[in-house]
């Protein structure tokens, strides 16, 4: 019989915080054969059996109302899915039509944000270029075609109750701390905010805090990602891509790296963040077994985070 959550022992945050896990610790959309074998139905379970509270929306899933279904019977709530805009090389008429059939997938779902990230010269993606020195970079006049775009996107994901979050992101236009400021000034805050991720603000340009302190009034949606040191130079040293340094071990759930989560925590919650807080750690589930690693981030988010 498949888990269903129990509230009364799933994790629990006094301070308003909702804790989900992210699909990518079980499968993988971008190299498909990466965790093949897990189902929705082996993540779902997994999920309630540890007691995270809710995920987000992958490639691999079935039918919206088979997910609705399946949701349901678990007790957990569908958060986010990733979009991929391309405003700047398609333009934003070009990028719309797709961009609400996901907000009608995910209103359909009951979810509240969609992730869009900006994917026009992306390297992220590409198995052959190093994501340390080799990331794309906007010219002057493509930012304000970005941001007017975006600020578009956000009041169509209002019509479907949806709030627009930015994921700024290794190998893509916007993903250092400056680039994410900029991106922050040119929109509008009342249709654009940000998806903080403390992994990729960490191997983006090491500096975590920095980034959290600066968009802290903007943030409506949160990712947990640890880092391993010594893999991420491992991987400049071989000059990987994005993939090969995941499968390779570069990411992990807190508590199994380097990221001193209590710090970005407790600021979030000082500032009154009462949103989600999904762990996420891109890795080969045949090296890092989903339902271990689920376990693990849990108990360090309750002895280190929620209880400390």
């Amino acid at each position: 019989m498949a888990a269903k959550l129990d509230p009364t022992t799933a994790i629990t945050d006094p301070h308003g915080i909702t804790w989900g896990m992210h699909p990518i610790s079980w499968r993988n959309d971008d190299i498909p054969e990466v965790g093949e074998w897990n189902t929705i139905d082996v993540m779902f379970d997994d999920l309630a059996t540890v007691g995270f509270r809710g995920t987000e929306v992958a490639g691999w899933y079935p039918p919206k109302e088979e997910v609705k279904a399946k949701a349901d019977a678990a007790g957990l709530k569908i958060v986010a899915q990733w979009f991929s805009s391309f405003i700047v090389r398609d333009g934003i008429d070009a990028v719309i039509p797709e961009f609400r059939a996901t907000c009608e997938y995910l209103q359909f779902l009951g979810a509240t944000r969609v992730v869009v990230s900006e994917q026009t010269g992306s390297v992220q993606g590409i198995r052959d270029i190093c994501i340390f020195e080799n990331k794309p970079v906007l010219k002057d006049e493509e930012w304000p075609v970005l941001a007017e775009g975006l600020d578009k996107l956000g009041e169509i994901a209002h019509e479907y109750g949806l709030d627009l979050v930015y994921h700024h992101h290794l190998g893509t236009v916007v993903q250092t701390k400056e680039e994410t400021f900029k991106l922050l000034e040119l929109t509008d805050p009342t249709k654009v905010s940000l998806l903080f991720d403390t992994g990729h603000a960490f191997v983006g340009d090491g500096d975590v805090l920095g980034l959290l302190h600066g968009a802290i009034d903007r943030i409506k949606h949160v990712h947990f990602k640890d880092v391993r040191p010594e893999k991420m130079a491992e991987s400049k040293e071989a000059k990987r891509s994005f993939l090969d340094s995941f499968l390779a071990g570069m990411f992990t759930v807190p508590g199994d790296g380097t990221i001193d989560f209590p710090e970005p925590y407790n600021f979030l919650v000082e500032h009154g963040y009462k949103g989600w807080i999904l762990v996420e750690a891109e890795q080969d589930p045949k090296v890092a077994e989903p339902l271990k690693y689920a376990k693990i981030a849990r108990s360090y988010v309750e002895e280190k985070l929620i209880n400390a």
